[in-house]
C-alpha cells in the first residue's frame, strides 16, 4: 500500500510538471475560446464533476454534520474576509515605502478581499482526504456572501453556484442512495477522478497565464510579485495550520486541511468581474489585475505540490489519535 501511495504521489507530481510544460509550449489550446473551451469544460463541466463526485462519495451524515459545524465555518469566514485582508493591508503599509509599483500593491490588497474559489479549495481538500463537506460549504458560502454584497450581478453568481455546486451535489447524493452498496463494495477511484480534474484545471489555468497580455511586467517586478505572493500564501497556510492545531482548538486533522485551503485560496472567477466593475475605465486596471492573475495559478500549484506532505501529516495524526484513544 505504501509503495502504491508513493507511486501515485510521483505520477501526480509528474502530471503537474507535464501540465505546466504543455501549457507553456502551446497555451492557445487551453485558453478561453480555444479548442478545449475551458470557459465551458472547466468552469461548468469540471466544477460540476467535482461536486457530483463529492455527492457520490460523501455520506449524507457527513454533509449534515459539516453544515452544523459552526465553529469551523466562523473560523474560515472570519479569517478569509477579515483577518486576511486586514493583515495584507498592514503588510502593504510596509511595502508602500519600497519602489514597488503602487498599482501592483493595490492589486495585492484586492486579492486579500476575495472569497475562496468553489473548485480548487474543495478538490485539494478531497485530494488530501480532509473535511470535504466543510470545504464545499465554506467555498460556496464565501463566494455567495461576498458576491451578494458586491457590484457583481447577484443573479449571475447565484445561478452559476446553484448549477455547478448545489445541483450536482444533490444529484450525486440521490444516485448514492441507489448504488450505496455497490460503492462500498467496489470503492470507485474518486481520488483519481479528482486528480485528473485538478490536472485539467492546472493546465488550463497556466494556458491562460502564459497567454495573458495583461501580465506585461519587467522581469524584476514579475519576480518580486511572485516572491511576495508565494510568501503570503505560505505564511497564511502556516498561520491557519498553527491556529487550528493548537491545544483545545476543537478541530480534527481533517478540519485543519479544509481550513488551510479554504482560508488561503482566492477566487479568480468572482475576482476578475469584481475588478472590472470596481475599476471600470481605470487606466491601471491591467496592473491592478496582475496580482490576482498570478495568485490563482500559484495557489493551485503550491496546493498541489503540498498535497502529499499535508496528507502524510493528517494520516499520522489520525493514527496517533486512534492509538491514544482508550479502549472500552
Amino acid at each position: 500500500m505504501r509503495l502504491l501511495e508513493r507511486m501515485r504521489k510521483e505520477w501526480f507530481m509528474i502530471g503537474i510538471v507535464l501540465a505546466i510544460a504543455g501549457a507553456k509550449l502551446e497555451p492557445s489550446i487551453g485558453v478561453n475560446g480555444g479548442p478545449l473551451k475551458p470557459e465551458i469544460t472547466v468552469s461548468y463541466i469540471a466544477v460540476a464533476t467535482i461536486f457530483f463526485n463529492s455527492g457520490l462519495s460523501l455520506k449524507t451524515e457527513e454533509l449534515t454534520s459539516a453544515l452544523v459545524h459552526i465553529k469551523l465555518h466562523l473560523f474560515i469566514q472570519i479569517f478569509t474576509l477579515a483577518f486576511f485582508p486586514a493583515t495584507i493591508w498592514l503588510f502593504l503599509q510596509l511595502l508602500s515605502i519600497t519602489p514597488i509599483n503602487e498599482w501592483l500593491l493595490k492589486g495585492l490588497q484586492t486579492v486579500g478581499c476575495m472569497p475562496p474559489p468553489v473548485s480548487s479549495a474543495v478538490i485539494l481538500t478531497k485530494a488530501v482526504g480532509g473535511n470535504e463537506a466543510a470545504a464545499i460549504f465554506n467555498s460556496a458560502f464565501g463566494s455567495f456572501l461576498l458576491g451578494s454584497s458586491s457590484s457583481v450581478p447577484f443573479t449571475s453568481i447565484f445561478s452559476q453556484l446553484f448549477m455547478t455546486v448545489v445541483v450536482p451535489l444533490i444529484i450525486g447524493q440521490i444516485v448514492r442512495r441507489y448504488i450505496k452498496d455497490w460503492l462500498e463494495r467496489k470503492k470507485p477511484p474518486f481520488g483519481a477522478v479528482s486528480s485528473c480534474v485538478l490536472l485539467t484545471i492546472i493546465y488550463t489555468t497556466f494556458c491562460d497565464t502564459f497567454s495573458n497580455p495583461n501580465i506585461d511586467l519587467d522581469k524584476f517586478s514579475l519576480l518580486l510579485v511572485l516572491f511576495i505572493i508565494f510568501s503570503i500564501q505560505l505564511s497564511f497556510m502556516l498561520l491557519t495550520f498553527l491556529f487550528s492545531t493548537r491545544n483545545n482548538s476543537g478541530f480534527t486533522p481533517a478540519d485543519t486541511v479544509a481550513i488551510i485551503f479554504c482560508s488561503t485560496h482566492k477566487s479568480l472567477t468572482l475576482g476578475i468581474p469584481m475588478l472590472k466593475i470596481v475599476f471600470a475605465g481605470h487606466e491601471h486596471l491591467s496592473l491592478i489585475s496582475v496580482p490576482l492573475l498570478i495568485y490563482h495559478p500559484v495557489q493551485i500549484l503550491l496546493g498541489s505540490v503540498l498535497v502529499p506532505t499535508i496528507k502524510s501529516w493528517m494520516v499520522s495524526r489520525q493514527k496517533g489519535v486512534k492509538l491514544t484513544r482508550p479502549t472500552v
